[in-house]
């Protein structure tokens, strides 16, 4: 049987973003080791009006999490910092509303992942 279609799903979140869609989703294989699927699926409309969806994924394991937070917010800030204006900075500022996430699913009651609290460092 397929490895692929044994792994438990423990979270799932999904942002919209125009003909793009990210899905954040955590797994656990058999032996409780955790890991984080990416996806990213961007809709595509076809010559022949049909519509097809083009996915992209990245596995980022347990290990790697705190490098992957740490990288991704330097390069974040170094375009915040270095390559907007100070008004494109005000806009990606500005409080969205719900409609720009989903809410995330949780199989228990536990606050998202937070790099900087002891209990979710690995």
């Amino acid at each position: 049987m397929d490895d692929r279609h044994e792994q438990e799903e423990i979270y799932s979140q999904r942002i919209k973003a125009g003909k793009r869609t990210y899905f954040f989703d955590v797994k656990a294989t058999r032996g409780q080791d955790y890991y984080l699927t990416i996806t990213e699926s961007k809709r595509r409309q076809n010559g022949d009006d049909s519509v097809s969806y083009e996915k992209h994924k990245i596995f980022l394991y347990k290990e790697d999490f705190l490098k992957f937070v740490d990288a991704l917010q330097d390069a974040v800030d170094y375009v915040r910092e270095e390559l907007l204006t100070p008004e494109e900075v005000a806009e990606l500022d500005r409080p969205r509303d719900y409609d720009d996430r989903d809410q995330p699913r949780r199989e228990f009651d536990r606050p998202a992942f937070d790099p900087n609290r002891a209990d979710d460092a690995f």
